[in-house]
């Protein structure tokens, strides 16, 4: 039996449900972008958070338990909040760890191991999923935001002048990012003082209505939406060939007998079918011939890093970044969880 083969009801089918099963968290996301854009004074980033960057980033990776959000949605999420002055390495540990290190996820893996060690699995997922990300976090305050994030986002952060490294708090004081309401980059970016004026003219009258507060909050959760959407739409039509096409189990299970193999085979099928975090784990409760580490590999790798998170994380990260980012992460996860085989 061949080992690839394309059928196109089986590839809309997947697609569909790939697509369907994304985009309603993508909306989410993207709607709580706008009203972040639009209600969030930026003081109130700098304020929550401790001065130091360890402090602040070992918090930041527990935000999923307040603002849970899965992958798709996460991205235009910490556009608006780095646009709102919380720090690249804070955004960055949030990125990672909200998609795993949630309630609704803890949830699902607990429901999906049920009756083969789910709280086990749970603590695992989530410790190491927040173990990661903290490290990454961490990695990046040593960074300048110029060798990794994005120039069009490079060009809204808050503080620009005084920003060199990925965590800076405090920056924003006395500046006029201080404002709840902001409509800056609607009228052609930067643009001349001509146009700036009419924002701001423009932004005095929206200001006494929450009726038009808003629908300036869905206006511009609908451009984030359109910005992401066209990516996801990418990264689901690529897993869905792999997932329909391609017969994985003669590919994979021929190498779950060795932790290493396992571990690896896992992880790139993570990679490829690109599956919510908020359901991946009915997927990995599936691969029973294969060592639990293995299985918590896929449980970690995938929410971070898959095929969709290419392109959302390329409107947000260097493509350089994203793709150091890919390798460490995979190289992270594969060392610790196969040195986990012993134990699990």
């Amino acid at each position: 039996m061949p080992w690839f083969h394309f059928d196109p009801p089986s590839f809309a089918l997947s697609f569909l449900s790939v697509l369907f099963e994304s985009v309603p968290f993508l909306l989410l996301g993207a709607l709580i972008s706008g009203l972040i854009e639009v209600f969030v004074p930026a003081r109130w980033m700098t304020s929550i958070l401790p001065k130091q960057a360890l402090p602040a980033v070992l918090l930041s990776g527990l935000l999923g338990m307040i603002f849970p959000m899965c992958e798709c949605g996460v991205v235009p999420v910490i556009r608006r909040l780095m646009k709102k002055g919380l720090p690249v390495s804070c955004a960055v540990t949030y990125l990672l760890a909200s998609p795993v290190v949630n309630p609704i996820v803890a949830v699902s893996t607990y429901a999906a191991f049920k009756g083969r060690s789910p709280g086990e699995t749970v603590f695992y997922r989530l410790v190491l999923s927040y173990f990661v990300a903290v490290l990454v976090g961490f990695v990046v305050t040593r960074l300048r935001v110029e060798q990794f994030i994005h120039p069009r986002v490079l060009d809204t952060l808050p503080g620009r002048a005084g920003r060199t490294r990925g965590f800076r708090v405090g920056a924003l004081a006395g500046s006029a990012a201080v404002a709840p309401f902001s409509l800056e980059g609607t009228a052609g970016g930067s643009g001349s003082d001509a146009s700036l004026a009419a924002l701001d003219a423009l932004e005095q009258q929206l200001k006494p209505s929450l009726l038009r507060r808003l629908l300036a909050a869905c206006q511009r959760g609908a451009n984030d939406f359109l910005d992401v959407a066209v990516f996801v739409v990418i990264g689901a039509a690529l897993a869905s060939v792999f997932n329909t096409a391609v017969d994985q189990r003669q590919i994979i299970e021929p190498l779950a007998a060795n932790p290493w193999t396992a571990t690896l085979a896992l992880m790139a099928l993570a990679f490829v079918v690109a599956v919510c975090s908020t359901s991946d784990a009915f997927i990995a409760a599936t691969f029973t011939v294969f060592p639990p580490s293995a299985r918590l590999a896929f449980l970690v790798f995938g929410p971070v890093f898959d095929l969709k998170l290419i392109f959302l994380y390329s409107l947000v990260f260097r493509r350089r970044f994203v793709l150091a980012l890919g390798v460490g992460l995979f190289i992270l996860i594969a060392l610790i969880c196969v040195r986990l085989s012993s134990i699990l």
